[in-house]
């Protein structure tokens, strides 16, 4: 009989099985590959490695082109496999028996499982009914449980609103803990609070490839911190835990992010677009965005799951019992034609009182 430790059997699971739909816009990655251009020069790239050697000059390479961008020092920055690696790492850190970790709910689904893994007790902090945060209160109830770690997804998902920098400020002038912003999707939003990281020692930003640059399928992120920071988290990680290929296809990705700024704006403009034309649809409530997808609720929503699925078209459902998200769905944004065939389908499954 196998002995494993009690903790395994006690987590909850993240459901990462995808299918692959026609037209699949429920899991936040970008629709595109890489531009032409940049996937040649990564061809290129992949070519010339030496997969005989440990990734050295790959991970460096990558962390001193991230910390000119930012004009910070390269002993502030690490690399991981995609943001979720980083925030579970940052965890780690700050968790351990009897500490707690504070979140804003519904956010992301992995910090209460992070939390968990790191036998620390996770406190979610409940957001209003239209999903914002009361940062006041917020700052309040880290303070009363004595967290360890507070933690904001900015902009959130899966609600796709956003604080403002001064509000991101606020808490992290406020808190005597660690405070991690996870900036997932903040690329489409323009609004990053990383410039606070020298202004406050408490302050981790984590980042990610895998939605503006469509590297979903490299995982590849990154954190910014303060030197000490950095330095404690590091020995988190084991060592060369990030592997050549990604290395080297994330360097020449973030050397021509210039090339990715027209798809960006594309899929700023698309979000606009599918906002208004789901907000004009009788019955369904559209929750503002500054993300790559789009949050909203209505009454036959696990149904029309079900509608678009036979049409091919994967979408985003969320369980009743997923808090404060009962009857709704996140769409991402997905090219014009995929999202007019996509508003199409909702439309006529509204109309036709499927």
């Amino acid at each position: 009989m196998l002995n494993y430790r009690n903790e395994p059997e006690k987590m909850p699971s993240y459901d990462g099985v995808e299918k692959n739909y026609r037209i699949k816009v429920n899991a936040n990655e970008s629709t595109l590959n890489l531009p032409p251009l940049v996937e040649e020069r990564v061809i290129n790239r992949l070519a010339m490695l030496a997969f005989n050697r440990y990734p050295n000059e790959e991970y460096y390479s990558l962390v001193e082109q991230i910390a000119k961008n930012f004009s910070v020092d390269s002993a502030q920055i690490l690399l991981g496999g995609g943001s979720s690696e980083i925030i579970e790492k940052v965890f780690h850190a700050f968790g351990g028996a009897g500490r707690k970790i504070v979140y804003p709910q519904p956010s992301f689904s992995m910090y209460k499982i992070y939390a968990k893994a790191a036998d620390a007790e996770g406190i979610p902090f409940d957001l209003d009914e239209k999903f914002n945060l009361d940062v006041d209160a917020f700052i309040k109830k880290i303070r009363e449980v004595g967290a360890s770690l507070a933690v904001v997804c900015n902009p959130n998902n899966p609600t796709g609103n956003a604080l403002t920098p001064a509000q991101i400020e606020k808490i992290a002038a406020s808190i005597d803990c660690a405070f991690l912003l996870d900036e997932a999707y903040v690329e489409f939003y323009g609004q990053s609070a990383v410039n606070l990281v020298k202004k406050f020692p408490n302050l981790i930003v984590a980042r990610t490839f895998s939605k503006a640059y469509g590297m979903a399928g490299a995982r590849v992120g990154y954190m910014i911190a303060q030197a000490e920071v950095t330095r404690m988290i590091n020995k988190t990680f084991m060592p060369y835990h990030m592997n050549v290929l990604t290395l080297a296809a994330a360097d020449i990705v973030y050397q021509m992010r210039d090339e990715f700024i027209p798809r960006l704006q594309m899929t700023i403009a698309e979000r606009k677009r599918m906002f208004e034309r789901l907000e004009k649809l009788s019955g369904v409530e559209v929750f503002p965005s500054e993300t790559n997808f789009i949050l909203f609720r209505l009454d036959k929503a696990e149904e029309l799951k079900n509608y678009l699925e036979s049409l091919d078209i994967g979408i985003r459902y969320f369980s009743p019992n997923a808090f404060g998200l009962k009857n709704c769905l996140r769409i991402s944004i997905g090219t014009r034609l995929e999202n007019d065939e996509v508003f199409s389908a909702i439309k006529n499954f509204l109309e036709e009182g499927k």
